[in-house]
């Protein structure tokens, strides 16, 4: 039995987030492997969720004026705001943490911890653009006596290659990660430039785990007969094409989190879901229509018949499921898409296991070494 600390965005109040942290420690467990997720809840990453919002890019003016901006927003939601953060934190806390951690906010905190192996991953902890900057802790960079080695699973930039005012950081920082595994294969030949090592291609921890795992903690809806419309960033093409679907199918359209409202068909919003009421709205949607990595892969697992739009900076991450998945027919394109044609589930299910086999083999020589 191991002892394996992960490293990852769990305290984001973000579905994908909290979910594929559940997916990995939970497979680990599985395993044999005593696996816990470290308390690390830096402001950075936490500020955002805040009531008043606290992003630190840019000047302290910049500061304060995203924070004005995320207050009003806040406002507008009121009461809801309060709801949402209770679920994000109740799952947090049930499936996540356990018993209550004292959480850490800076890194040198993490030279304290007993873990002799530490999992950084999966998620996008190697983009900047998310984690404002690159951060070390992310890739195991901190001192630590106890610490024997650090391995990225499923480590994404959400991209093919990040900036290249990163680069000789990037380089200085994969020297504290002994194994690399990704989620995308296109950016292997970027992190090939700085690591001679072999990176192993796995996929999204969600995948790790059976349909029955993730309906264990869903919250399913009142609603019935409806379109889950889930975006991660604004895509007016998205809900214009939700509007059709849900006149021409007579539906109701479920909106969760924010965006544009879809004027003219019947539409609920849910500004209050957290993770477990997401699974419920996926399990009992007729279509799904995202933009959102973990929208298209709970899609996959539940077998629903979904539409996805290409995400502006997330491209490489769905191209890469739909491909490895068999499903590329699923990306939106204006003419000739066919909603309804047949998805051999069969085939689909057997291509997702054989990716799960590189996972085992993978943590196998990693932990065995």
């Amino acid at each position: 039995m191991r002892e394996v600390g992960i490293l990852t965005f769990h305290c984001a109040d973000n579905f994908g987030a909290m979910l594929q942290a559940y997916g990995l420690k939970t497979y680990l467990r599985g395993k044999g492997i005593e696996a816990d997720i470290v308390p690390y809840e830096p402001p950075f990453m936490t500020g955002r969720h805040w009531w008043i919002p606290y992003v630190p890019i840019g000047s302290f003016e910049k500061i304060l004026y995203l924070g004005w901006c995320g207050w009003i927003k806040n406002l507008k939601l009121g009461k809801k705001f309060f709801e949402q953060r209770a679920n994000m934190k109740q799952f947090r806390r049930r499936y996540l943490m356990g018993e209550r951690k004292k959480k850490l906010i800076f890194i040198w905190q993490l030279r304290r911890l007993e873990y002799p192996y530490y999992i950084v991953g999966s998620d996008q902890i190697w983009n900047p653009d998310i984690t404002l900057g690159l951060r070390r802790a992310y890739f195991g960079a901190f001192e630590s006596k106890n610490k024997k080695k650090v391995i990225a699973y499923a480590a994404s930039m959400g991209k093919k290659f990040i900036a290249d005012k990163y680069s000789m950081e990037f380089s200085d920082l994969l020297k504290s990660v002994d194994h690399i595994s990704v989620r995308e294969k296109a950016a292997i030949p970027y992190i090939n430039q700085f690591y001679k090592g072999d990176i192993c291609v796995v996929p999204d921890p969600v995948f790790l785990l059976k349909k029955d795992n993730w309906v264990a903690i869903e919250k399913l809806p009142d609603e019935v007969g409806y379109i889950l419309v889930y975006m991660t960033e604004r895509n007016d093409a998205l809900i214009q094409c939700a509007r059709e679907l849900a006149k021409k199918k007579g539906l109701l359209i479920i909106k969760i989190k924010g965006g544009p409202e879809a004027v003219g068909v019947n539409l609920i919003t849910d500004y209050t879901a957290g993770p477990s009421e997401f699974l419920g709205y996926v399990h009992k949607a007729d279509y799904v229509v995202t933009n959102s990595f973990h929208g298209v892969a709970f899609s996959i697992i539940y077998q629903k018949k979904f539409i996805v739009f290409q995400h502006s900076s997330a491209g490489a991450r769905i191209s890469d499921i739909l491909e490895l998945s068999g499903l590329e027919g699923r990306l939106y394109q204006e003419e000739d898409f066919q909603l309804d044609s047949h998805i051999e589930w069969s085939i689909v299910e057997r291509r997702v296991k054989e990716r799960v086999r590189s996972t085992e083999d993978f943590f196998i020589q990693c932990l065995q070494e």
